[in-house]
């Protein structure tokens, strides 16, 4: 018998001043069994920190959510698709290899790629040549220590809060924050 995935519930306030986007979101992730909980995590803050494309991109007129995860791997972990279901934003979370970038690159107009965990260094450092000539791409590290603060704040119902000021992430679950500033690697 097959293990379920688990399903969290989330109310995430996002104030993007950066972008000047102010949005509240109930999402519904479904965590899959192989899924750690600090990968769930940074999926939600790759989509508080790329929410404001929607205003951006497709004013408004467009989907933002979650993709399968780990079930389907031709697919992304978030997305932003217009109307006309073109991906507008295809968001990578963890240490996809080169031919799944190029593939987001490709079927979306902008890509962004969120990496965590200590072997992250290395994986950027065998295929940041491949990917350098991506004009739309994007890939951000989270530092361990702050993925570890960010997965213990992972309930099965959250109210959180996100601030983006200057490139940094206030992350708040009411009771601790968590500063985050994603370094950019491209």
């Amino acid at each position: 018998m097959a293990i379920k995935s688990v399903v969290y519930k989330v109310n995430i306030g996002i104030a993007d001043i950066d972008h000047g986007y102010y949005a509240d979101h109930t999402l519904t992730i479904a965590k899959h069994p192989s899924e750690t909980d600090e990968r769930m995590m940074i999926r939600l803050l790759s989509f508080a920190l790329q929410a404001y494309q929607l205003e951006a991109m497709c004013n408004g007129d467009a989907v933002m959510a979650f993709g399968p995860g780990l079930s389907d791997a031709g697919e992304p972990d978030v997305y932003i698709k217009d109307f006309t279901d073109q991906f507008q934003v295809w968001i990578e979370v963890g240490q996809p290899d080169d031919r799944a970038i190029i593939k987001a690159s490709n079927k979306s107009e902008k890509a962004f790629v969120y990496a965590y965990q200590h072997a992250s260094h290395v994986w950027f450092k065998n295929i940041e040549n491949k990917l350098s000539r991506l004009r739309n791409l994007e890939i951000f590290y989270i530092e361990d220590a702050l993925s570890a603060q960010l997965e213990s704040m992972a309930k099965r119902t959250m109210q959180l809060q996100a601030t983006i000021q200057e490139g940094q992430v206030m992350f708040s679950d009411g009771e601790r924050s968590i500063d985050i500033t994603p370094i950019k690697w491209l």
